[in-house]
C-alpha cells in the first residue's frame, strides 16, 4: 500500500469586513472542502488551513459605518463566519484569524527576509486617498474606466474584461466603490516587491503547470507580460507593523493586506502545528519536495497566489527565523480558482440587497441542500447562476427524486422484511454487473475531485444512483419478497452494498446526510464527524477561537466497501425535506422585503 502523501489544501481568506454570502462560498469553500474530505478518505495526511482576513480599508470601512473600532467588527464578523462555515461542514484543521500574534512574527519573517534578500525598495508613488476620509483606498476599492479597453468597472489593480494589470492613477473618471467620489492622488512612499526579478523563473515555472485549469494558466502568463513592482506597504494605522528601520515605529503605514493574506497559509499552518504540541509539524507540508499545495478561491485572486505569493515564496529561499535554513518553502502544485456566481442573472452585492448570506441559507435549509446546488451547478469553470426555481428543482429531482428516493426506499424494504443486511443467494449477472459498475465509481469520480472537477463528479454518482434505481425498480424486492424471499433478500444485498458504495463516494460532497446513513446502514463508526471550536491561548497570554477538527478517527478507505451481512439496519428516516416551490418563493419574498 502506498504511503500517505502530504497534501495542504489552502483555502482563501475571507474578509472580516461582514457576513459571507453564498457565491464567497462556491469558490473558496465547498470545493476546497469536497477535495480535503475526498483525500482523507484516500488516506492521504491533509492539512486544510485557513482563517479571516482582517487587515486592510474594508474592515476600517465596515468598522467606521457600525460605529465600533476596528478589531470589535474583527471580532464580530470572525465569530458569524466561523460559525457559518463550520455549519455548512467545512471541515478545517485549523480556521484562525490575521490579528494574532503568530501571524505578525511570521508575516514580519517573511518580509525582513525578502528585504534583507534585496527583493524589497523604497519607492515614491501617487497614492490613492478617500476625499472623504482621508484615509488610502485599496486599488480594488477603486472602480473606472479601463485605458485599454474602455470596460466602464475595471478596478485600481485589473481589469476584469481584458485582464490588464492597472495603477488606479491609470483610471479613466475613477471613482470611490465606498463612496462614489473620486479619489485624491498623492505623492506617498512605500516600500515594493520587485516582482520582475522573478519574472524569468516563475514564466518557466508556469508553463510547466500542463495540470492547471487553462483559464488559470494563460491568465497567470499573461500577467507576466507587463509585471511591474508592487506596493506592499500602506498608509494606515491598521495592519501588521513594517519591519524595516524607519518604519516599524510608525502608526500611519503598515503591511498592506494583500501581503500578509497569503502568508497567512504559512502562519496557520506554523499555528496548527503549535496547537498540537508539535512545534516542527508544519515542516512536513510545507519543506517537503514531496508535498502538494493546492489553492482554492475565485478568480478575481488568481494574480496573488500563481505570481505574487509564488514571488514571495522564491524571495524567501531557506528562510529566516521560520524557515530556520530546513529547506526552500513549497511552490503550489494546483491553483483551483473559480469563476463567479451570480444570483438571479446579477453580481452579489450587498450594498444593492442582491445578496444571500450563508447564515440566512442555512436558516431555512439543510446544508447538504446548498453543498449539493454548489457542486452540481455552481461556478468551476465559467460564471453559473443561482436561481431559486433551479434549487427547488436539484433538491428535489436530484437530491430527493434520485438519491434519497433510492436510500428510502431500500432501507425501509430490508429494515421492513429482514432488519439486517440479507444474507444474498446465488448472484445473477445483473446482480453482478452493478456491484461492478458501481465499484468501477471510485477510480472516475476520484479522478474527476481530484483534478478540480466536482460538478463531474456529482454527475457521476448521481448516473450511477439512476442504474441502482433502475435495477431496484425492475427487481421490486418490497413485491418478490412475498413469493421469493431468498432473490428479494439477494436484491437488497446487492442495492444496500450499491448504497453503501455510493454513500461514500458522496460523503465528501453531502458529509451531513451521509453520516447519518451511515448510521442506518448500522455502522456505529464516524465517516464525516462533528467540526469544532477551541479556544487557544498564545504566548502573549491572548487567546482566540479557532474552527477544528480531530479527524484522525473518521473512517477512512475510497474504495467498494463490505457490508456486513447481517448487520442490523436501522429504522430508516428520511434524508432529505422536499421543498414547495411556492413556499421558498413566499419566503424570498418576505427575506427581500426584510433586506429593504
Amino acid at each position: 500500500m502506498p504511503s500517505p502523501e502530504r497534501i495542504l489544501v489552502a483555502v482563501a481568506w475571507p474578509y472580516a469586513s461582514g457576513p459571507r454570502h453564498i457565491g464567497h462560498v462556491a469558490g473558496f469553500g465547498v470545493p476546497a472542502d469536497i477535495f480535503a474530505r475526498y483525500q482523507r478518505l484516500k488516506g492521504n495526511d491533509v492539512l486544510m488551513v485557513s482563517g479571516t482576513d482582517e487587515h486592510g480599508t474594508p474592515v476600517m470601512v465596515a468598522a467606521e459605518q457600525a460605529g465600533v473600532t476596528t478589531r470589535e467588527i474583527a471580532d464580530r464578523n470572525n465569530e458569524i463566519i466561523r460559525t457559518d462555515l463550520k455549519n455548512l461542514g467545512l471541515s478545517y484543521d485549523l480556521f484562525t484569524r490575521t490579528t494574532t500574534a503568530n501571524h505578525y512574527r511570521v508575516t514580519r519573517d517573511l518580509f525582513s527576509t525578502l528585504y534583507a534578500n534585496g527583493y524589497i525598495h523604497e519607492q515614491r508613488q501617487l497614492g490613492a486617498f478617500s476625499a472623504v476620509t482621508g484615509h488610502t483606498l485599496p486599488d480594488r476599492y477603486i472602480e473606472g474606466t479601463c485605458p485599454h479597453c474602455g470596460y466602464d468597472d475595471a478596478r485600481g489593480d485589473q481589469c476584469d474584461q481584458c485582464g490588464r494589470q492597472l495603477d488606479p492613477i491609470e483610471l479613466k473618471s475613477p471613482r470611490s466603490k465606498i463612496d462614489g467620489q473620486p479619489p485624491v492622488f498623492r505623492e506617498t512612499e512605500h516600500l515594493f516587491l520587485d516582482l520582475p526579478a522573478f519574472a524569468e523563473q516563475l514564466i518557466a515555472w508556469i508553463q510547466q503547470q500542463e495540470h492547471w485549469r487553462p483559464n488559470v494558466r494563460n491568465f497567470s502568463l499573461r500577467l507576466l507580460d507587463e509585471i511591474k513592482p508592487r506596493p506592499i506597504t500602506r498608509d494606515l494605522d491598521w495592519g501588521v507593523p513594517i519591519p524595516v528601520e524607519g518604519y516599524d515605529d510608525r502608526d500611519d503605514k503598515k503591511i498592506y493586506v494583500w501581503f500578509d493574506a497569503v502568508i497567512g497559509y504559512l502562519s496557520a499552518s506554523v499555528e496548527w502545528a503549535h496547537n498540537r504540541g508539535t512545534p516542527d509539524a508544519w515542516r512536513d507540508w510545507w519543506q517537503n519536495p514531496e508535498a502538494r499545495h493546492y489553492y482554492f478561491q475565485g478568480k478575481d485572486n488568481i494574480v496573488f497566489h500563481s505570481v505574487i505569493w509564488p514571488s514571495m515564496l522564491l524571495g524567501y529561499g531557506q528562510g529566516g527565523e521560520i524557515g530556520a535554513g530546513k529547506g526552500p518553502l513549497g511552490l503550489p502544485y494546483d491553483i483551483v480558482a473559480s469563476e463567479f456566481l451570480t444570483m438571479e442573472g446579477r453580481k452579489f452585492s450587498s450594498s444593492r440587497s442582491v445578496v444571500i448570506y450563508v447564515n440566512d441559507f442555512l436558516s431555512r435549509y439543510d446544508a447538504d441542500a446548498l453543498r449539493f446546488f454548489l457542486t452540481a451547478a455552481g461556478p468551476e469553470t465559467q460564471d453559473s447562476d443561482f436561481t431559486w426555481a433551479e434549487f427547488v428543482r436539484r433538491n428535489n429531482d436530484e437530491l430527493v427524486g434520485n438519491w434519497g428516493n433510492l436510500v428510502n426506499r431500500t432501507l425501509t424494504a430490508g429494515f421492513k422484511n429482514f432488519g439486517e443486511v440479507p444474507t444474498p443467494g446465488p448472484l445473477h449477472p445483473t446482480d453482478s454487473d452493478l456491484l461492478a459498475d458501481v465499484a468501477r465509481g471510485f477510480a472516475a469520480v476520484g479522478e474527476l475531485i481530484e483534478t478540480g472537477r466536482v460538478r463531474a463528479a456529482s454527475s457521476e454518482i448521481l448516473r450511477l444512483s439512476s442504474l441502482v434505481n433502475v435495477y431496484v425498480s425492475d427487481m421490486a424486492p418490497w413485491a418478490l419478497v412475498k413469493t421469493d424471499r431468498e432473490r428479494a433478500g439477494t436484491v437488497l444485498y446487492v442495492t444496500l452494498r450499491c448504497i453503501d458504495d455510493l454513500k461514500t463516494m458522496l460523503t465528501p460532497i453531502l458529509p451531513f446526510s451521509c453520516q447519518k446513513l451511515h448510521g442506518l446502514l448500522g455502522y456505529d463508526t464516524v465517516i464525516a464527524g462533528e467540526l469544532e471550536f477551541r479556544e487557544e491561548t498564545e504566548e502573549d497570554g491572548v487567546s482566540h477561537v479557532v474552527l477544528t477538527g480531530d479527524y484522525t478517527g473518521w473512517v477512512r478507505g475510497w474504495e467498494p466497501g463490505s457490508l456486513p451481512v447481517g448487520q442490523k439496519l436501522r429504522q430508516p428516516v428520511a434524508l432529505f425535506t422536499k421543498l414547495d416551490p411556492e413556499q421558498v418563493v413566499a419566503d424570498e419574498l418576505a427575506r427581500m422585503e426584510a433586506l429593504g
